[in-house]
């Protein structure tokens, strides 16, 4: 707490914040994303909807939108669906409760800390990466902080540690610290004020800890996107069921059990079926892109081509003008191919 108050010079434009909204805000934006790209979205998320009523009562396809690049889309439908919940039938006002904080959707155990301790004050230890860090290096924890008994003791240790009158300024002081300080590669142990008590330090294990489980490989998935005009429209189509992308567009989708070739993307059957039998230019097919998600890795390619008397869109899809792609939301594969090719 001394470092917090005397040291600690880590800005964000969140720290210090009261109001419960605006916690949340920034929370749901970090679940998966580092603050310097979260920090951008957090700003255009305010201007656009300075409170949660303004949220719960925002066209979703325009909060899709501006959540664009973010990835994780599943947040963005929660931070939606707990907004109209708050504004419905909360009155516009956040629970001030620890558990029925955890009863929103998309709040979890840390969020509802956070939410509790630095809006409220309430005695809630948040456990993020960074406190995640400090504490099985400072103890000298070697086993997965990732498994269940290992996650629930460093809760339990996390918060015996809490200062219990202070608790938002101690959560945010050792989230600073892990950030700062006890960083995941090359931390300041030399200039570290928990150095001489730290358990890692002494028996040369920093750099080995925190420990973390083997992820499963991570499934191969390859999308070939047919960017079809016709008369300056594009066809298009919402992302729906259980998939990744939920309620985001694409453009016309053909995914594959395996990587095709040159020639053989200039011939896919879907293909010659819109262009009326002419195979696609070598030219107009883009280079690999890649797209990595928690468990899948999307291996991409685009192809431009010219319809022919496809006047009636193919099931699920429809023809938006070419200018009015910028106001309908796209995951990141999609929106910087769009982007590149403007």
């Amino acid at each position: 707490m001394d470092w917090h108050v005397s040291k600690n010079n880590r800005e964000m434009p969140w720290k210090g914040e009261k109001n419960p909204y605006r916690i949340w805000l920034s929370e749901i934006i970090l679940q998966q994303t580092r603050v310097e790209q979260g920090w951008s979205y957090y700003t255009r998320f305010l201007q656009a909807y300075p409170t949660i009523t303004d949220l719960a009562h925002a066209q979703e396809s325009d909060v899709f939108r501006l959540w664009e690049g973010l990835g994780y889309y599943a947040r963005c439908r929660n931070l939606i669906h707990t907004a109209k919940k708050i504004s419905d039938d909360l009155h516009g006002e956040f629970p001030s409760n620890y558990h029925e904080l955890l009863k929103l959707k998309g709040v979890g155990s840390y969020t509802a800390a956070a939410i509790a301790s630095f809006a409220y004050d309430l005695p809630h230890a948040v456990v993020d990466g960074n406190v995640s860090r400090v504490l099985s290096r400072f103890f000298g924890i070697t086993d997965p902080v990732d498994g269940p008994v290992v996650k629930k003791r460093i809760h339990t240790l996390a918060n015996q540690l809490l200062d219990k009158n202070l608790p938002g300024a101690y959560n945010q002081a050792i989230m600073d610290f892990g950030a700062t300080i006890c960083k995941p590669a090359a931390p300041l142990c030399a200039d570290c004020i928990l150095q001489p008590h730290c358990k890692a330090f002494s028996d040369d294990l920093v750099d080995d800890l925190p420990v973390k489980a083997k992820r499963p490989a991570r499934k191969q998935r390859w999308f070939y996107y047919l960017h079809v005009e016709m008369d300056g429209m594009v066809l298009v189509r919402e992302r729906t069921g259980k998939d990744i992308w939920r309620n985001l567009n694409e453009l016309y989708l053909v995914e594959t059990f395996e990587r095709k070739s040159l020639h053989d993307l200039q011939k896919l059957p879907e293909l010659l079926a819109l262009t009326g039998g002419k195979p696609a230019s070598s030219n107009n097919i883009t280079k690999e892109q890649r797209q990595l998600l928690t468990h899948q890795e999307i291996n991409g390619r685009f192809v431009q081509i010219e319809a022919a008397g496809q006047e009636t869109p193919p099931g699920g899809y429809r023809w938006i003008a070419r200018e009015d792609l910028d106001s309908i939301p796209f995951p990141k594969l999609i929106a910087t191919y769009l982007s590149e090719i403007r």
